[in-house]
């Protein structure tokens, strides 16, 4: 047995049990075996019976063969069960392996006629109202293991190249990005009233608190003395946006790094990171993907060839001689729109493509400066269907210009006192990059709205759980 197989199986806990992925990847064995999970379907026959079992652990269920078709008649849709039996080469089609079930329990019985989750289609917005049970379909079962399975591969990527994982503040004190957008943290003291004022000796910390936009600026603080971090973090914008593409609470993957020195190195990251990705061997990235074009497009996109490069100042200059009527006019010094960068990314690029050097009016304070005194050394990542992926830059490591960027976006020095420190004290050239990871997974999978690529989506009068 090699190392790599024996550390699996040092690691494998006898006292967890089998799970129905584990039973299906080991193929038949001659002696009972125990699995647990959830009736997906019931057919019942004269002389026996079959139900199809799934856990959650795979896109596949587990079929279960009931010699005497009595034991089945326990069995509804919905219902929890341990289930006992030898695993047999099937003869049906449609599955390998099926279980010759002896025994049978049921562990938590469930309602057919009240049961949520019918086999017929059910919409969206049914789903979403039933968020607590809607992981038990196979999209949302699939969404999560590829949540699970993406995350691992970005830690795979970051290992291999020294970075190393830290947990940032979920509350803060700052702004990251000075949208103003933030959602305060206030104590709720049993006996005060709700309404209460907010005061300085109400505020827990002393000063106002909220819950963090990114965690850029304290990976900053990390990567000046581990020279290399990552995260991926729970992030929050009091945003009232309803588009596919917003979310009030959603997942950042974020990165910095000490000693880089232009953008187009922080892009090749990027690029790097992501295709590590996209080559992932995933059965429930096939089942989510139902277009066939998404998927050539996505094969492509993770090919040795390098991802377009464009300037602001340029992409404007195509976007105007498009000839296309766009809703909102592209000019120079204004923020690109999403119908800019779906046409950048659709039909200029016909893939993905980073948009480097934006005017710095409209660019955070933090942001280098370029040498021509209008652009900052940033980029963002547009992808088919979705747009903005990936934001990044180069950080202002110059104290006079970074206290003067400050100065010019009107805000607080004295709040931001250690973060001029960082370079103050041994400032080193660093730049990193945000990545939403719900509209990865949105990319990845062809699935619209990014509602649906995580387990319990917030936004704008809606929290159900």
């Amino acid at each position: 047995m090699s190392r790599p197989q024996q550390l699996i199986s040092s690691l494998n806990c006898a006292r967890l049990g089998r799970t129905i992925r584990q039973v299906l990847a080991s193929g038949p064995v001659h002696e009972p075996i125990q699995v647990h999970g959830w009736v997906k379907s019931i057919r019942l026959q004269k002389r026996v019976a079959f139900a199809m079992v799934h856990d959650g652990t795979t896109s596949k269920s587990l079929q279960v063969v009931f010699q005497n078709p009595v034991h089945a008649k326990v069995l509804t849709n919905g219902a929890s069960v341990r289930l006992r039996g030898v695993l047999v080469p099937s003869p049906g089609s449609g599955q390998e392996n099926e279980l010759l079930a002896d025994s049978v329990d049921v562990l938590g019985e469930c309602d057919p006629e009240t049961y949520p989750i019918q086999k017929q289609a059910l919409t969206t917005d049914y789903l979403r109202d039933h968020a607590h049970l809607r992981v038990r379909t196979d999209v949302q079962g699939a969404v999560l293991r590829l949540r699970d399975a993406v995350m691992g591969s970005f830690r795979e990527f970051f290992r291999e190249n020294d970075f190393t994982y830290a947990h940032t503040p979920i509350i803060t004190a700052n702004d990251t990005e000075g949208a103003g957008e933030t959602f305060r943290v206030v104590p709720a003291p049993s006996g005060r009233a709700s309404y209460a004022p907010i005061t300085q000796d109400t505020e827990f910390f002393r000063k106002p608190s909220y819950l963090t936009v990114s965690s850029q600026l304290h990976l900053e603080a990390l990567s000046n003395g581990v020279a290399r971090v990552w995260t991926l973090s729970p992030c929050f914008r009091a945003e009232r946006s309803q588009t596919s593409r917003h979310l009030a609470e959603f997942w950042m993957l974020e990165a910095e790094w000490t000693f880089v020195y232009s953008v187009e190195d922080i892009c090749s990251v990027v690029e790097a990171s992501i295709k590590h990705v996209l080559r992932l061997d995933s059965a429930d990235r096939s089942l989510l993907q139902k277009d066939a074009g998404t998927s050539r497009a996505l094969m492509a996109a993770s090919s040795e060839v390098s991802w377009a490069r464009i300037t602001y100042t340029d992409a404007i200059h195509e976007l105007q001689k498009s000839g296309v009527h766009f809703q909102y006019p592209p000019t120079w010094g204004a923020a690109l729109q999403s119908e800019h960068e779906r046409w950048l990314a659709e039909s200029f690029a016909r893939g993905p493509i980073f948009v480097t050097d934006y005017p710095s009016a409209i660019k955070p304070f933090y942001m280098r400066q370029n040498d021509d005194g209008k652009t900052v050394a940033c980029f963002d990542l547009l992808v088919p269907h979705v747009g903005e992926l990936v934001g990044g830059s180069l950080r202002e490591e110059r104290q006079t210009l970074l206290e003067a960027a400050i100065k010019r976006h009107g805000l607080d020095d004295g709040v931001y006192q250690w973060y001029l420190d960082l370079r103050k004290f041994g400032g080193a050239p660093h730049g990193g990059y945000g990545m939403g990871f719900e509209r990865l997974i949105s990319w990845l999978t062809g699935i619209e709205n990014v509602r649906e690529c995580i387990p319990m989506p917030r936004w704008s009068g809606r929290m159900l759980l």
